[in-house]
């Protein structure tokens, strides 16, 4: 099996996200690989562990996206690409999706398109559907586990909110796999130091033959939330029943019942 996952370069999930004259930043805190896409890569390369194949890792953004490309590629992945354009600057999901589904044709003979289950920074989630409909492939998404593959179908288990759902397409498809795909593997030593001297080739618009994007979306203003006061009072007493009583008596004050 050919095999792309796409991954993104997201903020720490652990930053703290502010607003500086109008702009989102998360200070200093790391770049890192989008969590969910590791559950992403973590799939994909199952899959090619049990029908053989390989696995490219593709990923759009600046040049430190790069770093989440060679995080796959030390988990396992065999070639990374980044597209990067100055012109990509600020695209929506469309956008993005429409990037995509021209790099996996240029790419050329892909059986499956993965996805992680959304961003952590945009939550938008739409993103690998947006993607199969430009590339007229079917749309496998929150796949919890994949069932069998044959030459031409794959079974995919989805997770669903009302439990589980087996569903059946032809290849290729695209996939986004949730976190039930199981426990992302560990880079390993040797994946990292190949990683680490890993040639990641550089896509523009001109060489995937798309025009600049229009944006879709805009944002007129970024506002930090308005900061909250809370004051903390600690409720003393010789007893448990006087606290409980100084309690009430603070909550009927205070209209809270």
């Amino acid at each position: 099996m050919k095999i792309v996952v796409c991954v993104k370069q997201v903020p720490d999930s652990a930053a703290r996200v502010v607003v500086e004259h109008g702009e989102v930043t998360w200070g200093d805190a790391p770049l890192v690989i989008n969590p969910w896409d590791e559950y992403a890569v973590e799939g994909a390369l199952r899959l090619v562990d049990e029908q053989g194949g390989e696995v490219i890792a593709l990923s759009m953004g600046n040049e430190q996206a790069k770093e989440a490309l060679k995080h796959a590629l030390a988990m396992g992945c065999k070639e990374a690409i980044l597209v990067s354009d100055p012109q990509l600057q600020g695209v929506d999901s469309l956008g993005t999706a429409r990037v995509l589904a021209a790099a996996v044709q240029k790419i050329g003979g892909v059986d499956l398109v993965v996805f992680g289950r959304q961003a952590i920074d945009g939550d938008a989630g739409v993103t690998a559907a947006m993607t199969a409909r430009l590339l007229g492939f079917p749309a496998l998404t929150l796949a919890a586990g994949v069932r069998g593959v044959s030459s031409d179908r794959i079974v995919v288990e989805r997770a669903i909110e009302e439990g589980r759902q087996v569903v059946e397409g032809a290849l290729p498809a695209v996939l986004s796999f949730t976190k039930d795909i199981g426990e992302p593997r560990y880079p390993s030593f040797m994946g990292i130091r190949k990683a680490s001297r890993a040639e990641i080739p550089i896509w523009s618009l001109d060489e995937l033959g798309l025009p600049a994007p229009q944006p879709h979306t805009s944002w007129p203003a970024v506002l930090n939330p308005p900061a909250r006061e809370i004051t903390t009072e600690m409720i003393t007493g010789a007893t448990p029943q006087e606290i409980a009583e100084k309690l009430v008596d603070k909550i009927l004050a205070e209209k809270v019942l």
